[in-house]
Order: C-alpha cells, then sequence, then structure tokens
C-alpha cells in the first residue's frame, strides 16, 4: 500500500459517517446517535542506497459515545452520553479527599485536646511549641 493510498484510506475512514449512526425509527420518535471521532494518518517514504526503498504508514482512530439527538414530532432535544467509569472514578475520588479531610480534623481535634487538658492540669507551661 503505497503513501497516497494510506493517506486516502484515511481521510476515507474519519467521515460524518462515523460520527452519527444509523437512526432509530418507532412510530413518531427518532433517535440519531452521535459520537466524538479523532484519528489520523501519517506516511513516508525514503530511497535507502543502491535499488533498495524504505517507506511507512500509519494510522489511528477512535471514537467515543457522545450522546443522541431525540426528535419528537417537531421537538428536537439532546441526550448526552453519561460515562459510568469516569461518575464511578469521580465519586471514589470524593470519598478519598474527604477521608482525608476527615483524619486531618481529627488528629487536630485530638491534638487540641491533649494540650488543653495538659495547661487546666499544669503540667504543660503556655508558652509551647507546636
Amino acid at each position: 500500500m503505497g503513501i497516497a493510498e494510506v493517506l486516502e484510506s484515511t481521510r476515507d475512514a474519519i467521515t460524518v459517517k462515523r460520527v452519527y449512526g444509523e437512526p432509530f425509527q418507532k412510530g413518531d420518535l427518532i433517535v440519531l446517535p452521535a459520537a466524538t471521532v479523532a484519528g489520523g494518518g501519517g506516511a513516508g517514504e525514503s530511497e535507502m542506497g543502491e535499488g533498495k526503498e524504505g517507506s511507512g504508514a500509519g494510522m489511528g482512530m477512535g471514537a467515543k459515545p457522545a450522546g443522541a439527538f431525540v426528535i419528537e414530532g417537531d421537538h428536537v432535544s439532546w441526550r448526552p452520553a453519561i460515562d459510568v467509569n469516569k461518575v464511578i472514578l469521580g465519586g471514589q475520588l470524593v470519598a478519598v479527599v474527604a477521608l482525608f479531610t476527615l483524619r486531618s480534623v481529627y488528629k487536630a481535634r485530638a491534638k487540641s485536646k491533649v494540650r488543653m487538658e495538659a495547661m487546666r492540669s499544669g503540667t504543660m507551661p503556655f508558652a509551647c511549641g507546636p
């Protein structure tokens, strides 16, 4: 496969057909799925000596669901796709931060309580370090 063919196939692969799926219709309801698509391709060619040629080509593409347009009669609405894995990861991060914050608050209160009792009992002078 030559360089021109690789670039042509890359251009053909990244089209609007990859972004919008086949519409689904039931009665007066039409659902048109949509995705985010990104890709690229490249190629190179060089001569490496007497009668020898070198060439290279590559292509990559990625897609993920973005949502769907829902058409009901004259009304069109957008329904975004929700990545449940990202939602779960976000919840876990919030929980970890909350646990570390609670731990810090608990340790600070415990340390303060020990200092207050030491001052009340007279075993610790008022001008003490941290």
